[in-house]
């Protein structure tokens, strides 16, 4: 229908599934690198296809992995992409978080969770009046399940940067031409298993200044969680196999679904805390800790995350991190599933 059956064709089916048309080879004039070996045979009995010069795909979920085609992309690249010289668009992924503020949407979730607790409450009274039935055994099962729905599940958010309250930290770096699909399988775990010692983060928050009121110096927070978000590159290849053969990008782009970039598809993924973290005036709160992501035992396309953190507050105008500790909270360890 638009002519151009000469230069694209389709072919449907799943990546993992798809074989190159014998016919295409000569069509397109479809070669392998020289170093290939035109006759090999790959182990499963089929002809070496790895003849692509470049992958383009937009596979990204949710925090970057959610939902997403990780998997799949990997089993691509090394079934059809030239090894050396052969491109993947995007290039570079890279996995963020920070604390925020965002105490208006914290504060409604807790209200949902209490509001779901009252209606038990009054179904359990209920129950019991009408009908004698004691409705207390299975309370703590539906508390759970209010829980993890309301207060301990992500929410899509759109923030603006004004709700940061540090620095990013980078909790994992993909190149997308040697990450394997190991590398789909989460954040911080160890090799084959659904826990590790995690991806650290290390936050600074600095509470206001009596001093410096008048000029808003400082912050008001408080920290209300955590937000996580996504940037993926588009440059140049990096890995020792192919900077110097594959073809140069000269003008890299990039995408970022960050809060200074507005609205995004993907937007930010929020991690509330069940109770707020306060700063105090000429303090500075430190917030060291963990994520981990994991796959759920339901959906390898699922995934949730494990935060492990501690607090500790600590004079601001003291220069000594790990001294001069006014205040240190005990260890939390809270598990969220991304919906």
């Amino acid at each position: 229908a638009n002519g151009l059956d000469h230069i694209v064709t389709v072919i449907q089916g799943a990546v993992e599934e798809v074989v190159l048309p014998e016919e295409d080879w000569e069509r397109f004039g479809l070669t392998l690198q020289e170093e290939q070996d035109e006759q090999q045979v790959l182990p499963d009995g089929t002809k070496d296809q790895r003849v692509v010069d470049i992958i383009i795909s937009e596979w990204m979920g949710y925090f970057l992995l959610r939902e997403s085609m990780l998997d799949s992309l990997v089993r691509a690249r090394d079934t059809f992409l030239k090894p050396t010289s052969g491109l993947m668009m995007p290039s570079h992924a890279t996995m963020m978080i920070a604390p925020i503020v965002d105490e208006e949407e914290r504060k409604h979730q807790q209200n949902e969770y209490a509001a779901g607790m009252e209606d038990w409450k009054e179904f359990a009274e209920t129950t019991s009046n009408l009908y004698g039935v004691d409705m207390s055994v299975l309370e703590s099962n539906f508390d759970r399940e209010q829980k993890e729905y309301y207060v301990l599940s992500s929410r899509w958010a759109e923030l603006p940067t004004s709700c940061l309250l540090a620095e990013c930290a980078v909790v994992k770096e993909l190149d997308m031409h040697v990450c394997t699909v190991e590398d789909a399988r989460g954040v911080g775990l160890s090799v084959g298993e659904d826990e590790g010692n995690g991806a650290p983060f290390d936050f600074d928050v600095v509470g206001r200044s009596y001093a410096d009121e008048d000029d808003g110096g400082g912050l008001a927070g408080p920290i209300s969680g955590f937000a996580g978000w996504f940037t993926v590159d588009f440059k140049s290849r990096t890995d020792d196999a192919g900077k110097d053969v594959a073809p140069q990008i000269p003008n890299p782009a990039y995408l970022s679904t960050g809060p200074e970039m507005g609205y995004t598809h993907w937007g930010l993924q929020v991690f509330h805390l069940p109770s707020a973290i306060p700063l105090l005036a000429d303090q500075t709160t430190r917030i060291q800790g963990t994520l981990e992501m994991m796959r759920t035992k339901d959906s390898a396309r699922l995934y949730n995350v494990r935060l492990r953190f501690s607090s500790s507050r600590r004079r601001t105008s003291s220069q000594d991190r790990d001294g001069d500790v006014l205040m240190k909270g005990k260890p939390e360890e809270l598990v969220y599933q991304i919906p």
